[in-house]
């Protein structure tokens, strides 16, 4: 990937599009930078308050992309966009196109129920929108069919490039699911960590002590294992979506090709017919012969 510059971020934020694939694009590439997190967020709000009406929605939807997807590389972004991003839904709901709020309420759900922040800095952007009342809550049926799309993502659905879709293939091969080490320190916890009737074993204060050192490594281990698994679940469901999209658009291609080939086909009969009657002419016309051959 291409060095990091105040210069080079810039510029890619002007050339930010209302699409999928510009927002995915953008959003890896800073995470990919994550160690300039600090600056990359200050750089971000001071475009976002410059850039035209139609646009600043397109910087949330970036923000979105980049604090969910950065969460499980470090938590970087998530504590930088804390300090500004009340004031940056401020500014979009107050600047931004016409309707913007419904958008900024499914990002809103999205982070409430994913639980992105603290309860403390969800109710104030609770407030920015609705005001003293609170953004009432659903349930996971409620928001899983339309808002799951929206949560990686948030922006209009565009057919993903190839390279997208190997990036996020290999990716998965280095998954939770994958790490055999990992599931068999898992598996080789004994039993007393788990299984709350043979704590009558514990019989001195040693002994006592020993477990508790086991039971909370195995509570680090299982946390830690459980929130990469999350995260997994999370990249497939997104692969699922990309790769519907992909294939419909392939579909979509085919159809467009099949045709145009046989409106070519016509064509070329056509064009070909033209060729024929004209030789026949050419040979016809006193004085001259045409050499087919030639």
């Amino acid at each position: 990937m291409s060095a990091f510059s105040e210069a080079a971020l810039e510029k890619k934020l002007s050339e930010l599009s209302n699409s999928q694939q510009s927002v995915q694009t953008l959003s890896l590439w800073l995470i990919h930078h994550r160690k300039h997190s600090k600056t990359i967020v200050n750089v971000w709000f001071n475009e976002l308050k410059k850039a035209q009406v139609s646009r600043k929605l397109t910087f949330l939807y970036l923000a979105n992309d980049v604090i969910q997807n950065s969460k499980k590389k470090g938590p970087e972004f998530t504590q930088d966009f804390a300090p500004i991003i009340v004031d940056a839904f401020k500014h979009v709901h107050r600047d931004g196109e016409e309707g913007c709020k419904k958008q900024l309420g499914r990002v809103l759900s999205i982070w409430q129920e994913r639980a992105v922040y603290e309860n403390n800095l969800l109710d104030q952007l609770s407030q920015v929108l609705y005001g003293e009342k609170k953004a009432k809550k659903r349930s996971y049926e409620e928001i899983r069919p339309d808002d799951e799309d929206f949560a990686s993502q948030s922006s209009p659905a565009e057919p993903p490039q190839t390279a997208e879709l190997i990036r996020a293939l290999q990716e998965l091969e280095s998954a939770a699911s994958g790490d055999s080490v990992l599931r068999q320190r898992i598996s080789a916890l004994p039993a007393e960590v788990h299984d709350t009737s043979l704590l009558h074993r514990i019989t001195d204060k040693e002994s006592g002590e020993r477990l508790s050192r086991l039971v909370e490594e195995a509570c680090m281990l299982l946390a830690d294992y459980s929130g990469r698994l999350a995260a997994e679940i999370d990249d497939r469901r997104q692969l699922t979506r990309t790769l519907t999209v992909f294939l419909q658009s392939q579909k979509d291609g085919l159809a467009q090709n099949e045709q145009k080939l046989e409106e070519y086909k016509r064509k070329l009969a056509r064009v070909t017919q033209v060729r024929k009657e004209l030789r026949s002419r050419l040979n016809n016309l006193p004085g001259g012969i045409y050499n087919s051959s030639k």
